[in-house]
């Protein structure tokens, strides 16, 4: 499949399946995410799979986005790691990195037949506290993955751009 083609295709899952993610798609998604780039290759990412059942219903606690989903994932960034702009104070690229690493596996789970939510809709330190994040950790998005159930569909407008006119200027 060509990518502008498996880009169209993905949505985001608001229904999930009870099928599993069996253990080596798992691995690949991982990998993925592995392999994505970070600023000056620093990797500051760190993935948190949640799979077991009381943790999914203390992650189900901080967010109703989880969809039924049997497995997710907690993206967060190391502060000690991320990048951090010589000329420019504050610029950092931990929110950047994390990003860029949820987008591989979210495409790469699309590429395996899985389905993905990217959700922000949570509170990041009292997943933090939670899960017990380092105090260098900060949590950026959570993402269930699964297979979609069989009457999942797109949200309405989902394939719906502006014109890129609007979002792209030449300069």
């Amino acid at each position: 499949m060509e990518f502008l083609e498996l880009a169209k295709k993905r949505y985001s899952v608001r229904k999930f399946s009870d099928k599993p993610v069996e253990a080596g798609k798992l691995a690949k998604l991982l990998e993925a995410g592995n392999i994505a780039p970070t600023a000056k290759n620093q990797q500051p990412q760190r993935i948190y799979v949640i799979q077991t059942p009381e943790n999914l219903a203390k992650l189900a606690k901080l967010t109703p986005c989880l969809y039924g989903a049997k497995t997710a994932l907690i993206f967060a960034y190391d502060e000690n790691e991320e990048w951090k702009n010589p000329l420019e104070k504050g610029i950092h690229s931990g929110v950047q990195d994390v990003s860029i690493v949820a987008t591989h596996i979210m495409l790469a789970a699309e590429e395996l037949g899985l389905g993905t939510c990217w959700v922000n809709y949570f509170s990041n330190s009292e997943a933090e506290k939670a899960f017990s994040l380092p105090k260098n950790e900060k949590a950026v998005l959570i993402m269930p993955i699964g297979y979609a159930a069989a009457d999942s569909v797109p949200a309405p407008g989902h394939a719906a751009c502006k014109p890129l006119e609007k979002t792209v200027k030449h300069i």
